[in-house]
């Protein structure tokens, strides 16, 4: 059997970036093996469905870069891929495991179950099922369907069993049957719980390997035991660590910020820089380079060389990767990349003079508004930084005198600026430092900005006049 990996998103919000970076890993292994990626959509938990959200997964997916040999748009040998749609399977196969004896009918309501689990945590026991209706005769079973009685179908999990499991990236992982309730596989509604649906479309779309969040772990067990009872050959598990906070304290999550796949790419980080940065959060080709192109990743990866530690998420070097990837773009490319983030009121005619003087100070698409502003908004600058330990009437002084000479500038060029501007300050005999920084502060109002008199060119003369005019004023104030 070729390998065949899946990611199975829950449609409950936004795919979360450790989410893509899973994606990745099977994408590329499945790609490496000669196999099939499927995409399958896990919509069981009905009350928790966010509207749109199937779609937004498969976009975010596909704005990264990725796609998938079979899934909910594609369709493919074992369609459909929403479980929603395959509630006939899970329901026949549940009612299989009855049938062998591997699982049982439960009566109990609600709250009867929640008494239970009060007095188990009264009690400081684990919350577990009481196996009350384990031993149900079939005519009292009989006989309480149809007197139209709810029930769900348990797993019925031996006894005191030690059962194993191997995970590539972990090793040998064992547990004791005890250690597992007797877990809902159908619930009364007719849906499959997780643990029964991820398991029979595993096993029914020849997933060869699950490679998943380690916070799946704790959930294995149930699973391996689910394989047993059907008897099904069990496929390679990979636990991939997950992400820690930026500031290395707890599992990434909202709490500590955005952490959507969709936003980073809406803050623009370039998808193929994601990629590069998921491939080296804990993975490293053996030459240790950082720099991949997906086809090299797809070549090299091998899940069984993940760490098992979990990762620091670190935007130091994702700001790092991602600037060496914008620098990479052709102006063409970055130009077209950048439409998104440019605002409004930005003056389009001076794009192409603009671009050149910011583009290797960008770290993200998103910063194209705070390195540009100034040419196109009027940024009165910080009196305290005009001044800079000067007099008012020294720096109203120099800021007349340079109006005075570029008035009579001609060539509104950034080396003919440059010249006029140098001579005023050897004329006058200027700091150079105090007086090219109240430059760039008067007309940009930014401490720091491209090369000054580049910078200048970029502006009408009147609108530089203008600047530096309310600069004096804002001085005398």
């Amino acid at each position: 059997m070729s390998m065949r990996t899946r990611m199975a998103p829950s449609p409950t919000g936004e795919l979360h970036v450790g989410g893509m970076a899973t994606v990745l890993k099977n994408y590329a292994y499945a790609k490496k093996m000669g196999g099939q990626f499927v995409l399958r959509i896990e919509d069981t938990d009905q009350q928790r469905l966010v509207p749109g959200a199937v779609e937004e997964i498969q976009q975010v997916i596909r704005d990264y870069g990725l796609d998938w040999d079979e899934g909910p748009d594609k369709g493919g040998p074992y369609e459909p891929y929403i479980q929603s749609q395959r509630l006939g399977t899970y329901q026949a196969y549940a009612e299989e495991l009855v049938q062998r004896g591997q699982a049982y009918y439960c009566f109990c309501s609600s709250e009867r179950l929640a008494a239970l689990r009060k007095k188990q945590q009264a009690d400081h026991q684990p919350p577990k099922y009481d196996r009350r209706c384990l031993h149900l005769t079939p005519a009292e079973v009989k006989h309480k369907i149809e007197q139209g009685e709810q029930y769900v179908i348990r797993l019925k999990v031996p006894d005191n069993q030690v059962v194993s499991f191997s995970d590539l990236i972990r090793g040998k992982i064992t547990f004791n049957s005890n250690q597992v309730d007797d877990q809902i596989l159908l619930k009364s509604d007719g849906y499959p719980t997780y643990h029964l649906a991820v398991v029979v479309d595993d096993h029914l779309m020849q997933i060869k390997m699950v490679m998943r969040g380690d916070e799946w772990i704790s959930s294995t067990p149930k699973h391996v035991l689910l394989y047993h009872a059907f008897d099904w050959p069990m496929p390679i598990f990979a636990h991939v660590p997950v992400f820690l906070n930026p500031d290395g304290k707890g599992k990434m999550s909202k709490r500590k910020g955005t952490v959507s796949a969709r936003s980073f790419l809406d803050r623009g980080y370039l998808p193929e820089a994601m990629l590069n940065f998921f491939m080296i959060l804990g993975w490293s080709p053996a030459d240790q380079r950082e720099i991949l192109t997906l086809e090299e990743y797809i070549q090299e990866f091998d899940p069984a060389d993940l760490n098992p530690n979990s990762v620091v998420f670190d935007l130091k070097k994702l700001d790092w990767l991602n600037g060496i990837y914008i620098r990479k773009l052709s102006p063409d490319s970055l130009k077209h990349r950048l439409r998104p983030f440019i605002p409004a009121d930005f003056p389009a005619a001076k794009f192409d003079q603009i671009l050149p003087l910011i583009s290797e100070r960008l770290v993200k698409l998103a910063d194209f508004e705070q390195l540009t502003h100034y040419f196109y908004r009027n940024q009165q600058p910080d009196r305290k930084l005009l001044l800079n330990k000067t007099t008012p009437k020294i720096v109203a002084a120099q800021l007349e005198t340079t109006i005075s000479w570029l008035e009579k500038l001609e060539n509104w060029q950034d080396k003919a600026i440059e010249h006029s501007i140098r001579n005023i300050q050897v004329t006058q005999n200027w700091q150079k430092k105090q007086y090219f920084m109240l430059l760039r502060l008067a007309v940009t109002g930014e401490k720091y900005t491209p090369p000054l008199f580049a910078t200048m060119a970029v502006f009408d003369k009147r609108e530089v006049l203008r600047r530096l005019q309310q600069a004096k004023q804002i001085a005398l104030i």
